[in-house]
């Protein structure tokens, strides 16, 4: 899917503000839910859908491969699952993933363990520079076969394995790998089996969890997730609530806007998705969690934040792993707050969408904040809450999202005039973007 493409312009500072929000559903659980249906008997209710690109991709896929989605309403889909190893690929078929390297990784993942499954893959312009040389190795450890051998972007065409067995695997800092290796596991021979030293995010292993006979995890120090092939799984009935990555903007609009306070409702409280709350938190930041409650083994609530000063930031690589997503807009706090901030272990960020970290290095250099970084890590020399209205900040396309966002932000804050290229991008994970800005006061034009 395709968004209009279109230019953003800010030239205002943003005042204080008071607000109750409502985040976009999270991108995540959406993508896994719609094909964890698909590979499921019977029919799946999944509600509150992110109706994102990212999320029409993956829908469009599905149904290239033969699965039936119905859209009752806005948010709510039907998945009439297909049962494990069913998805099927007509001759000469072509998937494309668009930006999203969740689908992406998510989706040949299942495929690599699902015989007789033939066809080529690509993504966009943005996706199709990402390397995929670890996610290829994995499956080919499953049987599978990738063409041309010994290339690692799109497009490929992807062989799937015709007797899949299952591995050992040793988990990185990647949830997108981890979730990989077992959708492919699942219709694999014998176990499948991961050892977790570093826990990322674990959406995938709690929508499967109520599948016993499919998954088991032994919890400690380290996670040993046992998959055991070849399960029929049970339908979902899920309720996605709102992206903890997408609330972070606002969440660090709020801490460093004067006289200001939000509260943002519904969001996904995964322990191992809040290490950005919880890393401000230690900074000072006036963060609280409230309503808290379980809901499909996930963790919910409400955010409250107040605007804070807050003390420079020292994020060790342990960070990383739960935060992610928000490194481009903790730079940003780190350069609007006093003294040297300190990011380790974040050499993963080059290959994301875009190079992040010296993407933002380049932003952040135009309103003169100066960093210096080296492969793994960055310091950034913050300034402190001022005005930069004679400053401009110029973004050229990236095709990625959560550049585009952190500038927006970094504008607002610091009145700053901001030409950002190609902000359509950010319909790929937050869609209501713009609209809760302009909620919130911000001031904005749109070019196209």
């Amino acid at each position: 899917m395709n968004s209009t493409s279109f230019d953003l312009e800010i030239k205002n500072k943003i005042n204080p503000y008071n607000k109750n929000i409502k985040v976009d559903s999270d991108k995540s659980i959406s993508i896994r839910s719609f094909i964890i249906g698909a590979i499921s008997q019977n029919i799946s209710i999944i509600k509150n859908v992110l109706e994102s690109d990212d999320v029409l991709s993956t829908i469009q896929c599905l149904r290239k491969l033969g699965v039936k989605i119905y859209k009752k309403n806005k948010g709510n889909y039907l998945v009439y699952g297909k049962g494990l190893g069913s998805l099927h690929a007509k001759k000469n078929l072509e998937l494309n993933f668009g930006n999203s390297g969740t689908l992406a990784r998510l989706l040949i993942g299942t495929l690599s363990s699902i015989p007789n499954i033939e066809l080529k893959i690509k993504g966009d312009h943005s996706l199709n520079k990402r390397n995929m040389k670890k996610l290829i190795f994995l499956m080919s450890r499953f049987g599978a076969t990738f063409l041309p051998k010994k290339k690692y972007h799109f497009p490929l065409k992807i062989i799937s394995s015709e007797m899949p067995i299952g591995i050992n695997y040793k988990a990185d800092v990647s949830a997108q790998l981890k979730s990989a290796v077992i959708f492919a596991g699942l219709n694999a021979y014998g176990n499948t089996n991961i050892l977790e030293n570093k826990k990322s995010r674990n959406h995938t292993e709690n929508m499967l969890s109520k599948n016993i006979k499919s998954i088991k995890i032994k919890r400690g120090k380290t996670n040993l997730i046992k998959i055991h092939g070849k399960q029929e799984l049970t339908k979902l009935n899920i309720d996605v609530p709102g992206d903890p990555s997408s609330a972070a903007f606002y969440t660090a609009l709020t801490l460093l806007n004067k006289d200001s306070s939000i509260k943002i409702n519904n969001i996904c409280l995964n322990k191992t998705r809040i290490g950005f709350y919880e890393l401000l938190k230690k900074q000072g930041a006036k963060i609280k969690f409230i309503n808290l409650h379980k809901a499909n083994n996930e963790q919910k609530g409400d955010i409250i934040v107040k605007s804070s000063n807050l003390r420079p930031i020292y994020a060790s690589k342990k960070y990383y792993v739960n935060s992610t997503d928000e490194y481009p807009i903790l730079f940003v706090i780190a350069a609007l707050t006093n003294g040297i901030s300190r990011f380790k272990g974040i050499g993963d960020l080059a290959n994301k969408e875009s190079n992040r970290i010296k993407e933002m290095q380049k932003i952040l250099k135009q309103i003169g904040i100066k960093s210096v970084s080296t492969k793994n890590d960055i310091k950034i020399y913050g300034k402190g809450k001022f005005v930069a209205n004679k400053k401009k900040i110029n973004v050229k396309k990236l095709g990625d999202h959560r550049i585009c966002m952190s500038s927006f932000v970094l504008a607002s804050l610091t009145g700053a005039e901001a030409k950002i290229k190609n902000f359509e991008t950010v319909n790929t994970s937050s869609p209501s973007f713009l609209k809760t800005m302009k909620k919130l006061g911000a001031k904005f034009e749109i070019q196209k």
